[in-house]
């Protein structure tokens, strides 16, 4: 990465060349983010990068952490494991980050997790692959999931199928290990629940069409398709069912039924469809100050991109860890985590206010903007789960699901 690229935070926007070199001076804490720039995730990458920057911002603003200042180091990982690595490497070995924040996609994130626990240093993610919550991924218990699972995911599916009253549901699973996941997750779900499964399809990536595994499925005669899948695919997938006239209805992941979706589509192939994904902590007076972040940086309403908020606390929960552990150190650091995030305590919405309780010796419980962020034993969280329905080319949410 360029010097014009490296951001030291906290600065007046437009700071001049001077005042940047004395502060790149001072010893900093360092800090990728890692984000989705470009590829399937770039309709979240940049404002989930930016939101790092923007707490980062808030975080110096008070202070700093431990008496330093946060620096971050931006790269992209162009929602590509082998892009992925490389950037991992370079913020790694030539930055030299503590801690890396924002990988999305399971296989981005299972394929950097090996360098950072090498290194031993954090990686916060917002990926679904329950693989990262267990070794050999996440063996070192350094890796932190601000996302719901996969499975979570297939659970919830399930939770909206019954709801909505289909009984023979078919399943499409782009080949890697979210898409099968979040599939695996859900027929598992509906089997406990005394249902029999119906089709089940893995595909593989960047395919020019997908007709004979999508006629596989339709030949069955599902009344819902349950999807495993990303936005290139999906709209591919889509486009086909169309055109075959085939009545079903879809639920699908909103990373991948999302407004770009609709607008490759248009109306009449999108109405419809069940797009389900984490809901933000939308009452919480974090998600107050992240949507004002959001905003200004992007202006966009903040519940537009709920892994944003993700990348909110994370850069929220590690400052604070690092706050309450008074190290630098990643094993100090580590241990601290879930006493600031978990209760009981004191419920926090800020660093600022977080770091005065901690001064004051006082144990403190961060109520996160995208979820409660009470981090179980694998270092996972559970989200709520907003259920939208398309209609007329509108994202229309009608109800939230717990698990």
């Amino acid at each position: 990465m360029s010097l014009t690229r490296r951001l030291v935070l906290g600065a007046a926007a437009g700071t001049l060349a001077v005042p940047y070199v004395v502060r790149a001076q001072a010893e900093t804490f360092r800090i990728g983010a890692l984000n989705p720039i470009t590829g399937a995730g770039s309709p979240y990458g940049t404002g989930m990068q930016r939101m790092i920057q923007a707490a980062v911002e808030a975080i110096n603003s008070a202070g700093g952490v431990n008496g330093r200042r946060i620096e971050v180091f931006a790269e992209d990982t162009q929602t590509s494991p082998q892009a992925a690595v490389l950037a991992a490497k370079k913020l790694i070995e030539v930055n030299r980050v503590r801690a890396i924040l924002g990988t999305w996609s399971s296989g981005v994130s299972l394929a950097v997790i090996p360098l950072t626990n090498e290194a031993d240093i954090l990686l916060m993610h917002t990926s679904g692959a329950p693989a990262l919550s267990t070794p050999p991924a996440n063996a070192k218990n350094l890796g932190y999931r601000y996302q719901a699972t996969n499975d979570r995911f297939g659970r919830a599916f399930a939770e909206i199928a019954v709801r909505e009253g289909f009984r023979r549901p078919a399943t499409m699973a782009f080949n890697n290990a979210s898409g099968i996941g979040n599939t695996d997750g859900f027929r598992r779900a509906w089997a406990a629940k005394g249902n029999q499964n119906g089709e089940h399809v893995v595909y593989e990536p960047n395919q020019p069409s997908y007709r004979a595994e999508l006629l596989r499925v339709l030949s069955t005669r599902p009344d819902v398709i349950v999807m495993g899948s990303f936005l290139p695919d999906t709209t591919i997938i889509l486009r086909e069912w169309f055109q075959t006239g085939t009545p079903v209805k879809w639920i699908i992941p909103a990373w991948a039924a999302n407004p770009q979706l609709v607008q490759a589509l248009g109306p009449a192939v999108t109405n419809g469809i069940i797009a389900v994904d984490s809901v933000s902590n939308e009452g919480a007076e974090a998600f107050t100050a992240y949507d004002a972040a959001y905003r200004r940086a992007m202006n966009q309403p903040g519940a537009s991109n709920v892994y944003a908020a993700m990348t909110w606390d994370m850069a929220n929960t590690l400052a604070l860890a690092i706050e309450q552990a008074k190290s630098f150190e990643t094993a100090a650091i580590n241990a601290a985590i879930r006493r600031v995030a978990n209760p009981p305590g004191e419920a926090v919405s800020a660093f600022a206010a977080g770091k005065a309780a901690i001064a004051a010796g006082r144990k403190i419980n961060y109520e996160g903007a995208s979820s409660v962020l009470d981090f179980d034993e694998f270092g996972d969280v559970t989200p709520d789960f907003g259920v939208f329905f398309i209609e007329n080319g509108q994202f229309n949410r009608r109800y939230v699901v717990k698990i």
